[in-house]
């Protein structure tokens, strides 16, 4: 099956309520071995992390899971701008 590059494929995604709402995370670790990569999605909270999800990959799924975003990154940015990173401020005990 032949997909042109700039045609857009659409796929019927079953889903039930509670996975479609999605999670939100704002941290994240990776670890790997030689068979997968190990992605645990974190909530960084007053009360500690506390994991979202894990998901686990081929490593030749998480190139194309990193091609992928590189990709809507620089999409983003070309339709809405520059990202900005902002560090966390650095503290300093005297």
């Amino acid at each position: 099956m032949d997909i042109k590059k700039n045609e857009i494929q659409q796929v019927q995604i079953n889903t039930g309520d509670k996975i479609s709402r999605g999670r939100y995370s704002n941290s994240m670790l990776v670890a790997h071995g030689p068979e997968e990569f190990i992605m645990d999605w974190l909530l960084q909270s007053p009360n500690g992390p506390h994991l979202v999800s894990r998901i686990i990959v081929t490593p030749g799924h998480m190139k194309r899971i990193v091609k992928a975003l590189v990709e809507n990154l620089e999409n983003y940015e070309r339709n809405f701008g520059e990202i900005r990173i902002f560090e966390p401020p650095t503290t300093t005990t005297q």
